[in-house]
């Protein structure tokens, strides 16, 4: 296969640009284009070295140091840790795209260097984009977690809860804010509870409330008399069994 150097050049710009810009995404960096640009230029010339015969050791050596001047240029550097954060997720999403790229490649034939190269920057920003979502859909996810210590009838129930900013429930008789239990989860007693009347879609409703001695969330924010919902069928989110409402931990 004939290997045309300015096309290696500029495929391997192209690949450090869209990891260096899935990196800024992802960890959330305010960056200038202007300066991956010039660090993807960088990362470009240093594949010349590929073409000489030069130890091995030393080329993973100057890779790494190429490597870090890249975040440095794109990202700045702030501390020694924001620059290993920067690194690793380099090395990271490198590892993810090659791996795909490798999977895809396998599934399909290529004769040509050419085709090869056109393959590789069509696929590339598809691959990464896709990854880009799924990782901000985790991060969404995760962050709106939370491990919840229930004390209710003198009994402790422990939940994983999810923070539904959509949860607008209220006691109407003292506005407090409500969180929704899926009812075989805990133990209850429905002569001492309360009917509190909400809105749906559907229209309007009814939902049997209990009032808990306390909630402990995270081991960090603890709130006395809280009023909770019971939901009889389960929630369609994985793992979780209650959803807290947003007043509860600082709106």
């Amino acid at each position: 296969m004939k290997i045309y150097v300015d096309l290696v050049f500029i495929l391997n710009c192209w690949l450090d640009f869209l990891i260096l810009l899935s990196v800024s995404l992802v960890l959330k960096r305010s960056v200038k284009i202007r300066k991956i640009i010039l660090s993807s230029i960088l990362g470009g010339i240093s594949t010349f070295f590929l073409f000489f015969n030069i130890n091995y050791l030393f080329l993973i050596v100057m890779k790494l140091f190429v490597c870090i001047c890249m975040c440095i240029i794109s990202f700045n550097y702030n501390s020694f840790k924001y620059l290993l954060e920067n690194i690793v997720y380099f090395y990271l999403i490198s590892i993810i795209l090659g791996g795909f790229i490798y999977i895809i490649k396998n599934k399909i034939y290529i004769s040509t260097f050419f085709q090869n190269f056109l393959f590789l920057i069509i696929i590339s920003p598809i691959i990464l984009y896709f990854y880009y979502k799924k990782v901000k859909k985790m991060n969404n996810y995760y962050n709106h977690l939370y491990n919840v210590e229930l004390y209710y009838n003198n009994n402790l129930y422990n939940f994983v809860a999810f923070l539904d900013t959509g949860n607008k429930l209220y006691d109407q008789y003292k506005r407090r804010p409500i969180i929704l239990v899926y009812s075989k989860c805990i133990k209850f007693d429905y002569a001492k509870g309360i009917l509190v009347p909400y809105e749906t879609a559907n229209g309007k409703s009814i939902i049997k409330c209990l009032e808990a001695d306390k909630i402990i969330i995270d081991k960090n924010i603890e709130k006395k008399h809280v009023i909770f919902g019971l939901v009889n069928e389960n929630f369609k989110i994985e793992n979780v069994n209650m959803i807290l409402h947003s007043d509860l931990i600082g709106g």
